[in-house]
């Protein structure tokens, strides 16, 4: 089962902004590695705010704009009404990789973008630490943007 991961809406307006990634309908591209991922609207829920509990457990995990509107959810900016209960969330998109993370280690695609931002940066980088997972690719590439 491939993964899925979290795009946070204001990360990504960041990183559209700066050029390093590329969004063509669904399919965003990390452009400096040429992976691709499937985009779905979603929103990761981070707390409870009335205190009344969270009956449909909610809290802690990233749900999908459709599943949360089949439960009746409002969403407002980066706050969310289900019946009684009032949530804090981060608006963005779940990306569905559009491959197995082996075969993008091995693809063209990944080929190319390499060695273009290898031309940009005048260097070649080591193929010995390679990333492992598509979380590791993504610190690897945005780890400036997760610090303070």
């Amino acid at each position: 089962m491939q993964n899925r991961l979290f795009f946070p809406q204001e990360a990504l307006d960041k990183w559209l902004v700066d050029g390093k990634v590329e969004l063509a309908g669904t399919d965003l591209t990390i452009l400096s590695e040429g992976r691709t991922y499937k985009l779905a609207e979603a929103v990761r829920v981070t707390r409870e705010v009335t205190g009344e509990g969270d009956p449909n457990d909610l809290v802690g995990h990233v749900k999908s704009r459709p599943f949360l509107e089949q439960l009746g959810a409002e969403l407002f900016e980066t706050s969310m009404l289900i019946g009684d209960n009032a949530y804090d969330v981060v608006p963005g998109w779940v990306g569905r990789p559009s491959t197995t993370f082996r075969d993008y280690i091995a693809s063209e695609e990944r080929k190319r973008a390499l060695a273009a931002a290898e031309r940009l940066a005048g260097f070649v980088d080591d193929d010995d630490d390679e990333p492992k997972t598509d979380e590791d690719l993504l610190v690897r590439t945005f780890l400036e943007d997760l610090r303070p």
